[in-house]
């Protein structure tokens, strides 16, 4: 049976101030309920399938506790420019000198991004006004496993814009290794983006 991680329920002091925040961040707002003392609001990041949840007397953790959310970006310097541009105060990009795992708080962080922007090894770090913590990380080609290989989706103009400047660059190598301009690039195009997207070896 597929267990599908669906919301992730963070806790805050100012309901308004939080739901403001996050809409401020592009989140969609699919859900403002109100039922006796119990009020619920449900955002979602733009292209995620999962969803938070916060609001009054939905969590009995204090505000602000919630530490180490992560999500998912296709480019970690375009990601951070769109937050400062929307207000918030993030971090510098920075890798961690352990590896593709970060670190609690700021320990052991390494300025800059990880060599050659290799998946999972980028990261950049905000808080919203309650003091949750939330990381991006920036994921361009997925570990063998973590994906279905025979579903290849992408979930926003953007993500298929990124995906398609990766194909472009390594195609453009690939005209250079053989010499001879590819009429079929296309094909090599498609191939490249779903080898990419499902984890499975990248053609040359």
């Amino acid at each position: 049976m597929d267990t599908r991680l669906e919301v992730i329920v963070i806790p805050v002091r100012d309901v308004d101030r939080s739901a403001h925040f996050y809409k401020t961040l592009g989140w969609r707002l699919d859900a403002d309920a109100k039922i006796d003392d119990l009020r619920v609001v449900q955002l979602t990041p733009p292209g995620s399938q999962a969803s938070v949840i916060f609001g009054a007397n939905v969590t009995t953790a204090a505000p602000g506790t919630a530490d180490g959310m992560v999500l998912v970006v296709d480019d970690i310097d375009a990601a951070r420019i769109e937050l400062v541009d929307h207000g918030v105060a993030v971090s510098e990009v920075f890798h961690d000198a352990g590896g593709i795992f970060h670190h609690g708080g700021t320990v052991k962080r390494v300025p800059g991004p990880g060599a050659d922007h290799a998946s999972y090894g980028s990261f950049a770090s905000f808080s919203d006004p309650d003091g949750n913590t939330w990381y991006l990380q920036e994921i361009t080609t997925r570990l063998p496993g973590r994906v279905d290989p025979t579903v290849t989706t992408y979930t926003s103009t953007a993500d298929v814009e990124a995906a398609l400047r990766r194909a472009a660059k390594a195609h453009g190598e690939h005209e250079a290794r053989t010499g001879q301009a590819d009429e079929n690039w296309p094909a090599w195009y498609a191939d490249y983006m779903v080898r990419e997207r499902s984890g499975a070896e990248l053609p040359v």
